[in-house]
Formats: structure tokens, sequence, C-alpha cells
């Protein structure tokens, strides 16, 4: 929990994404303790009720768990969640719009896909 905040996003959302980036990334496991609304807040240096704001979004959510009186914690199954959540979330942001635009220029199916098996994995230019 080390990243910084910017101005593109809500704060709370901001808070929300980076611990599930730690989940993703085994930062956090499943049924270890998150940092609770008050060192978030401390950390980051907002407002507690903004940090409880994407907290609460990942309860809802079935990310986290609530033991009364210790704090929060990441539920069973949390990983899997945020990342199938994540591609459905790829497929609608990126994939789409990928396709659309090769269809504009004239691009297809197959050219596209040659394009994506010849790219550099780590994504930097050939």
């Amino acid at each position: 929990m080390n990243e910084i905040l910017t101005q593109e996003k809500s704060i709370y959302i901001q808070i929300k994404e980076m611990i599930e980036d730690d989940i993703l990334r085994d930062v956090l496991l499943e049924e270890e303790r998150v940092p609770s609304t008050n060192e978030l807040a401390r950390l980051y240096a907002i407002n507690p009720a903004t940090a409880a704001k994407g907290v609460n979004l990942l309860v809802d959510e079935e990310i986290l768990y609530k033991k009364r009186g210790i704090g929060m914690f990441v539920a069973a199954g949390a990983k899997a969640r945020i990342a199938n959540k994540r591609r459905e979330r790829f497929y609608d942001d990126y994939i789409r719009s990928l396709m659309a635009e090769a269809a504009s220029l004239g691009i297809t199916k197959a050219e596209l896909v040659r394009m994506i098996a010849e790219a550099p994995e780590d994504g930097e230019p050939g």
C-alpha cells in the first residue's frame, strides 16, 4: 500500500482499487487483516470517512469482511472474485473498443490476432 493518490478518480475508489491490487499481488492474503480506515487515513492523509467508503465497497462485494473488535479481513475467494471482475472489465474496456477501432481501420480479426502475437510481452514497443 505505497501507491500515491491521484486526481484522476475519487479517492475512495483509489483506496478500494489499491486494496484489490494488493490482494491480486498477494501482498494481502486471504484471511489476513487489512489496514484499518484510521491507518489508511493517516497513511494517505485523507478523511477516515473517505477511507471507510472505499473499504465498505469491498465489504459489499464480499472481498473484505469485518471481525467485530478486531478489524477487516480479506475474505476467502477474494482474489478469484477480483480477478474475474477485472477480466470482465478488461473485455468491456479494451477488447470491445479495440475491435471497433480495428474495424474502422479495416484491420481484420486475423490481422489483429497476428499483431497481438507479435507484440512484446512487456508491452514495450518492438
